[in-house]
């Protein structure tokens, strides 16, 4: 039977899917910032990479993995508690590809140590790229990564982990660890009573023989199919840090009791847990009432983290809005060809450069810390100030993206709604922006010469930059005052836009100067676009953001 045709059934004027790209290549800040960064080598790698992220059989999986959302099955078919979640094979499929490219071990030896060279630049790429494509999934790659730093503390245990968690292969078979071809960590501090002020946590510690007995709960509990958990409890001596595996040594099922998934905004892919401990077994990593100090070094690379991941979501949507705009025709113009189309676009192309040079060169200071002092207070005064500013733009930067698609940005077929409720995440997980700002204050209270000495180099490297001296001197001038934290989220703001310029500066020195006038030399409008830049300009950004 022939079917009728209708006209009103023909659709054109609409862009073709933006997939089977090389998001590295096509990406020219990426690369750019990558090579300044001392990742050069690595290019090849990056364009494989970037070409396998950027097929649409990722996209596909990234689409099924988030309609498909994890469910809990706590029992199995004859009674017996299981406490265990099921995915859809998608989002198995991209963990499997993560962990093959080495994303959630890389920037380690086998033995647990720091990979050195440019790993940590290498890797952040990566990680940038896959958070185009889906980036719930990431959340128990990031934790596992981070997890190394904190088992750094307890030789003989990370000794024991290490041949499991050093392999390149995932496993998503529910079984003890070590027999596992490959292994994943998740985390667990936030109570009811207690998320930021962890000090306040109730679960409890009970030694037992040369391990622990643990009672209590945890309100968030991230990614709770991994095969062990660095948790926080109150032990003899104080708030300590334990290494919680799924299985107990004797190969039971541990008494980790999930009460139910969190239904959140975002993140679907991602299973989050409530979740109670019955008793149940664990190891100590590091000393009895330092598990603060254990954690954070954890916790230093997770936020590093979340920087990279807004900056890859901002970068998709600029993608995204960039490409229909080139496709899509109005008033007899193609958008992109429009002149206040084009100032949005330029503008937000320019923040995006401006968070990418920012992002890579926070990696760089990672790599360079065990060797490096300097590198290492960038690094620590930096990356709380880098998180606050990265992660609080995503949002609203992914709104802009989705008005230049109008409808068709807002509904659910594409990739930019699910980019919009992904975003807040990342600025709410491992302290939110007020946390931010007290841990900027911190640094500069604990150490404050080399804090100095690292704004007086982001003073010297934006020299002649419009706005930057002013900039600095109000920084170091807010960061002296006795009632500091009252201004710090104006200081720490600058702070990261100074850092940022810097950043820029030593990738794309006129993109650098323009991003130092529109927001150092001047209020940037709480709307992108608003501000003046020169046709050559505009062309010349858009023109690197996509080819």
């Amino acid at each position: 039977m022939i079917q009728p045709s209708f006209a009103t059934h023909e659709v054109f004027n609409q862009s073709p899917p933006f997939e089977d790209v090389d998001l590295f290549a096509l990406d020219r800040p990426l690369v750019e910032a990558v090579k300044a960064n001392g990742g050069a080598a690595a290019e090849p790698e990056l364009s494989d990479f970037g070409k396998h992220w950027g097929s649409a059989a990722m996209a596909e999986r990234g689409r099924l993995a988030n309609e498909n959302t994890p469910k809990l099955r706590t029992f199995d078919s004859k009674g017996n508690r299981r406490d265990q979640v099921e995915f859809h094979p998608a989002y198995h499929e991209l963990m499997a590809h993560s962990a093959h490219a080495g994303v959630h071990n890389s920037t380690w030896s086998a033995d647990g140590k720091p990979a050195g060279d440019a790993a940590e630049v290498i890797r952040a790429a990566k990680f940038y790229i896959a958070a185009q494509v889906e980036t719930g999934h990431l959340c128990p790659i990031t934790m596992t990564r981070a997890a190394v730093a904190a088992l750094a503390m307890q030789p003989d245990l990370l000794a024991r982990v290490m041949p499991v968690l050093s392999t390149r292969s995932y496993d998503p078979n529910f079984a003890p660890w070590w027999d596992k071809r490959g292994m994943t960590l998740g985390m667990g501090m936030t109570e009811k009573q207690g998320g930021t002020d962890v000090r306040a946590n109730m679960t409890r510690a009970v030694r037992d023989g040369n391990a622990y007995r643990i009672t209590g709960h945890k309100w968030f509990m991230s990614a709770p199919m991994c095969d062990a958990f660095l948790v926080l409890a109150q032990a003899e001596q104080g708030l300590t840090c334990f290494f919680m595996p799924r299985f107990a040594p004797d190969g039971s099922v541990n008494a980790i009791q999930f009460q139910r998934l969190k239904d959140k905004l975002g993140n679907r892919s991602n299973a989050s847990s409530e979740v109670e401990f019955v008793g149940a077994y664990a190891e100590r990593v590091g000393e009895e009432g330092k598990g603060i100090r254990t954690i954070i070094q954890m916790v230093q690379l997770t936020r590093q983290d979340c920087a990279i991941a807004s900056s890859g979501l901002m970068r998709s949507g600029l993608a995204h809005a960039l490409h229909h705009a080139r496709h899509r025709s109005v008033f007899q113009k193609h958008l992109a060809d429009q002149p206040l189309m084009q100032a949005v676009l330029s503008d937000m192309a320019l923040h995006v450069e401006a968070s990418v040079a920012l992002v890579m060169r926070l990696c760089r200071a990672f790599d360079q810390t065990p060797h490096d002092a300097t590198e290492a207070a960038y690094m620590r005064l930096l990356t709380p100030a880098i998180k606050y500013w990265t992660c609080k733009s995503a949002p609203a930067f992914l709104y802009e993206a989705m008005e230049c698609l109008g409808g068709n940005g807002y509904v659910e077929d594409g990739i930019l709604a699910r980019h919009f409720r992904e975003s807040p995440v990342n600025a709410i997980w491992e302290g939110s922006g007020n946390v931010m700002c007290l841990d900027v204050l911190r640094a500069l209270a604990r150490e404050p010469d080399a804090a100095m000495a690292v704004l007086q180099s982001l003073a010297t490297e934006t020299n002649g930059l419009p706005g930057a001296g002013d900039a600095a001197a109000f920084i170091g001038q807010s960061f002296r005052r006795v009632d500091g934290e009252r201004v710090a989220r104006l200081a720490v703001e600058k702070l990261a836009l100074l850092a940022a310029a810097a950043a820029l500066n030593g990738v794309s020195p006129g993109h650098a100067e323009l991003f130092a006038a529109t927001r150092l030399g001047a209020n940037h409008a709480a709307m992108y676009g608003a501000v003046e830049l020169e046709s050559g300009e505009m062309r010349a950004l858009l023109e690197r953001a996509l080819p």
